[in-house]
């Protein structure tokens, strides 16, 4: 661990003293394009059921190849799925695409993918507030689609309901997803209905029962190792149970998670759900500048997908965040807005409710008693419309059938306990007495081995924790020593200055990556490079600010390597990366860059780091320019790993680096 530390920190003052021009290079990481291929069986790895290993292009991914596909089956699955996460982005480009699908099943004669298209349009229109038409189509594809596509259909027909404020109507659809997602051992659709019903209870205000529910549809996402978009509102429904419960912290980390992986797939409908409800909690915590910052981006998402309901809501939290600052003119105005928005179709009575009454709240703040008197008037009638008797008795029938399917199961298996006991019993009887000299004989061996396992373990667990705090420590410090830089940059006037800054603050990054993924892993001595690659190129790419322009394309295996090969291997790939991105591709031109990293034997390992740009040879006209700080940083790291390395400019520039490995 000194020679880690050691070799970090000389890298680090090795950079922080070198702040001149350097080589860089480019990067916009695809990870989905190994989705689809008509050579390879299966030709289609179905997104978020046999996968989940991709980033936010995924989509681009299969709109670009579907059409390649000749078998119609595979080809409307995967328009059927591009379709239908399209509405997480875009719904009138979605709805587009399932129209496209409902035209080919149809020439097709393929009733079976007609009707799950049906479902996807109606998903779609229900998100639009075209809440009749919806209902319509799902109801129509009932009788095209397998029984296995039922639950998902229920759970479409439950949001209509749940949207039009028929909240009885939709607790009855849950449940009936739940009931048949059970009798066909569906895990994704059983945690689906927990999570609605999870919801459900959330607008009841019956958060201890929301939240066990949501915890069971977590506790089943997470047995499938999947992450998609509805584990990722189930975060969100769940965060807001706790959130109401008084546990903030718990609701914070569970927002985050949400944000992450909206981020990470391009989940923008959770996403501004996730800052909806974060202008709440951040308003009630008297946190007003984060809710202010929390609203602008909930409405930047909402507008990006076109999608009223979420713009709408987004505007009530706004209005109750003015409410707490006692800001009540520019409430009225919020909520105002949000009316405008809420068109006749608009049927959720729940936040319709919440509009009105955080609207009578201003007028009164303003003094304006007549206006509030009869928002307040409204309010109460939409809850009155919303929380029927009818309703509640709905609410208590589900958690009772609930409880008492909990009880007969543990009835059952109690009964189950004792007829093993009795049939043991006599077993027993006649063991007992030679097991009783062998546990005498197995109680002092053991008892000596449970001192030495114990000092053993005693002994690993401290090590195994100082190396984690060793790593910790020198990643803060790597993150101090960004800082550090980031604030010298703010300083210099020089441009010239603050991109080697710039620079050597993603040297850092790359460092500190190291050391962070050896803490949070389970092997400590080495790390699994292909997963750093691609959040390294993530970073670098970022912090060019290049997404729009540059792509990426990875042909790499996991490969785990020791840190003393891990950190310069790092460090070259940054440089060739930041060259790219400086000088491959001048005048806003757009590129890709394509990252190779396999063995080719048993002992040797090949890294190619191409770009298709401009060339080498058209960017430095002189050798002195090839021999700046970046390129003797990499040839010094290229002969730390006793490596080969080949550049050749041909279509582009492309770096080839081979090595032996232990």
């Amino acid at each position: 661990m000194i020679n880690i530390t050691t070799l970090s920190l000389t890298f680090v003052l090795l950079l922080t003293m070198s702040l001149t021009n350097l080589f860089s290079q480019e990067s916009n990481s695809d990870r989905s394009t190994w989705l689809v291929d008509p050579d390879r069986d299966p030709v289609y790895h179905r997104v978020f059921v046999d996968t989940d290993n991709f980033g936010p292009s995924y989509l681009d991914s299969l709109e670009a190849s579907y059409e390649k596909v000749l078998v119609d089956s595979i080809r409307f699955s995967i328009l059927n799925d591009l379709a239908y996460y399209w509405h997480t982005r875009n719904l009138k480009k979605s709805l587009d695409l399932t129209r496209k699908g409902l035209a080919l099943t149809r020439d097709a004669g393929d009733e079976l993918w007609e009707g799950r298209f049906m479902i996807t349009e109606g998903a779609v229109l229900l998100r639009m507030e075209k809440l009749d038409t919806a209902y319509a189509l799902l109801e129509d594809a009932k009788s095209k689609v397998h029984v296995s596509d039922l639950p998902h259909l229920l759970t479409q027909q439950g949001y209509v309901f749940e949207r039009r404020g028929d909240l009885n109507r939709a607790t009855d659809l849950a449940y009936e997803a739940l009931k048949l997602s059970e009798d066909l051992n569906y895990k994704k659709g059983i945690a689906m209905a927990y999570s609605d019903l999870s919801y459900l209870f959330w607008k009841h205000e019956r958060y201890e029962e929301g939240l066990e529910f949501g915890l069971r549809s977590i506790d089943i996402f997470e047995s499938r190792g999947l992450n998609d978009m509805d584990y990722c509102f189930t975060l969100y429904v769940v965060a807001n149970n706790y959130w109401r419960l008084g546990q903030n912290d718990q609701a914070l980390n569970l927002f985050n998670h949400s944000i992450a992986m909206g981020d990470r797939y391009g989940f923008y409908n959770n996403l501004s759900d996730t800052y909806i409800s974060l202008i709440d909690i951040h308003s009630e915590l008297g946190q007003f500048e984060q809710a202010a910052l929390a609203g602008e981006k909930a409405v930047a998402w909402a507008e990006q997908i076109e999608n009223d309901f979420l713009l709408m809501r987004s505007y009530v939290s706004l209005g109750r965040m003015h409410n707490l600052q006692g800001k009540f003119a520019s409430a009225i105005e919020s909520f105002k807005r949000s009316l405008e928005i809420a068109t006749p179709e608009f049927g959720d009575k729940f936040f319709l409710s919440q509009l009105y009454e955080g609207l009578a709240r201003a007028y009164a703040g303003t003094h304006s008693y007549k206006e509030a008197l009869e928002a307040f008037s409204e309010y109460d009638r939409l809850k009155d419309e919303l929380f029927t008797e009818e309703t509640e008795e709905k609410i208590y029938s589900v958690q009772t059938q609930f409880e008492v399917v909990k009880r007969d199961n543990t009835i059952l298996d109690q009964e189950q306990r004792l007829k093993k006991q009795k049939s043991s019993q006599s077993m027993i009887t006649v063991v007992t007495a030679l097991l009783t000299l062998l546990l005498v004989v197995l109680f002092i061996t053991y008892n000596n081995n449970k001192k030495k396992n114990a000092l053993l373990l005693e002994q690993n667990q401290e090590k195994e924790f100082l190396l984690k705090e060793i790593h910790h420590r020198v990643k803060n410090n790597l993150g101090i020593v960004s800082s550090l830089l980031d604030l010298q940059s703010a300083e210099m006037q020089d441009p010239k200055v603050v991109e080697a800054i710039h620079e050597s603050q993603n040297r850092v990054y790359s460092m500190s990556m190291i050391h962070q993924k050896l803490y949070q892993g389970k092997n400590l001595s080495a790390i699994e490079m292909k997963d750093y690659f691609l959040e390294l190129s993530d970073h670098i790419l970022d912090s060019f600010g290049l997404k729009n322009r540059v792509e990426f394309g990875f042909n790499m295996e996991e490969i785990e390597l020791d840190v003393d090969t891990a950190i310069p291997l790092g460090l070259i790939v940054n440089e060739l990366i930041t060259n790219s991105l400086k000088h491959a591709f001048p005048k806003d031109s757009k590129g890709r860059i394509e990252l190779y990293f396999r063995k080719t034997d048993d002992r040797t390992i090949r890294l190619e780091v191409a770009d298709n740009g401009i060339g080498i040879h058209k960017i430095v006209k002189n050798k002195e320019k090839q021999s700046g700080f970046g390129t003797k940083l990499i040839r010094l790291l290229v002969q730390q790993l006793d490596a080969k390395m080949d550049r050749k400019s041909d279509k582009g520039t492309s770096v080839q680096i081979e090595f032996n490995f232990a």
